[in-house]
This record gives structure tokens, sequence and C-alpha cells, in this order.
């Protein structure tokens, strides 16, 4: 059977999806580790499948403050990915890597900007490359696009142009552990109808 919409996904599909999550999410805590020249710890990440209101409210509510990086997938998966940081993690990277001791967003400059930026775009290509490496597919990724702003008003980008797909995505929860610091980050995962049949046939299921 043909995957028609998310709500057709059953828990051997969300268990495959929660794996390559883990997979991806691991490769993603293993570049950042090296771009901060520190060892980065990781829990077991949280996958799940959320509506995207879910998703909001797991961000601290929609007037919460976050910091959000968008890349597009294409050739054999379509979609995007989202990249979510809440104020610690941000400052704790920024720190880290630029020796600065910014504690809020409003102190982030250009500077800060283009180094997240890069920090980002390294992390989600390392977990899209998780996916491609597991699954055979051709997967390119866009130049990624940052803002810091609402988290209801981040989330609406994907909620207004995948409204026609589904209401919900694939939420990934993720700790990490560096120095004497404990942050969170939060990866959503949306790709079209073909393109979410395409990752499971990918990945061995029938359908």
């Amino acid at each position: 059977m043909i995957i028609k919409n998310f709500e057709q996904l059953n828990e051997m599909h969300i268990d495959i999806l929660k794996e390559i999550g883990n997979i991806g999410a691991g490769n993603a805590a293993t570049s950042l580790s090296q771009m901060l020249m520190k060892k980065v710890d990781m829990e077991v990440p949280e996958v799940k499948l959320l509506k995207f209101n879910e998703a909001v409210d797991l961000m601290g509510g929609p007037e919460n403050i976050v910091l959000g990086i968008l890349i597009r997938m294409s050739i054999d998966l379509n979609g995007m990915v989202m990249f979510l940081l809440k104020r610690d993690f941000v400052c704790m990277v920024v720190n880290s890597l630029l020796g600065t001791n910014i504690d809020k967003f409003e102190e982030i400059g250009e500077m800060e900007i283009s180094a997240l930026s890069e920090i980002g775009n390294i992390m989600i290509a390392s977990y899209i490359n998780s996916i491609a490496g597991l699954t055979g597919l051709t997967i390119d990724i866009s130049v990624p696009a940052l803002t810091i702003d609402m988290a209801g008003a981040i989330l609406s980008v994907p909620a207004i142009e995948f409204a026609n797909v589904s209401d919900k995505v694939v939420f990934i929860q993720e700790k990490f552990y560096a120095d004497e610091d404990t942050v969170d980050s939060h990866i959503i995962m949306i790709p079209d109808v073909d393109s979410l049949n395409k990752l499971l046939q990918g990945l061995g299921i029938e359908i």
C-alpha cells in the first residue's frame, strides 16, 4: 500500500523513522564535537510524530524566541529539515566556538549568525548524509536560511507549505552534554508524501 499521508504510518514505520533519527542525531553530535573541539555526549534522542502545534508547545510555546535553521531537500527526497535551537544551546555553541560570553539572543551579531549558520549546515548535512547512506538515495540540500523569531512564527512556514501533505512532522529531540553544560536541540523533518514512500522503500519496507 502506498502511503498517502502521515496518518497512515503504522508503528513499524514510526519505529524505522525513530531509528534513522537516532543514527542521524548521533552523526550530528559527532560533527558538533569536532567543531567545538571538545567532547560532546548525548542521550538517545526522542523521536516523535507530532502535530505542528504540539511541536510548538515543546519549543516553549508560540511566543518563545528560538533560532531556526531551514534547509530544503531535493533530488530523490523533497521536503525540508529545520534545526530549532533554544537560547541555552545557542549561547553554549557561540561561546565555545568564538570565546565570547553571550547569554541572550539580543547580543548575537553578524559574526555569531555566520558561525551558527555554518554549524547548523554541518549538523543537518551530517544528519542527511546518514539517511542517504542508509537508503542509497541521492539527497541534495540548499544553503541554510537562519532566523531568530517566535517558535510559532518559525513553525508556521512548514505548517503552511505542507498543509496539503500533513499536519504532522517527524520531531527529534536531543540532549547534549559538553563540559558542565546540558542543552537540548530539536530537528524536524518534513518529507513530501512521495519522498516519504521513497524513504521507507529505501529502508527496505514494503509498501
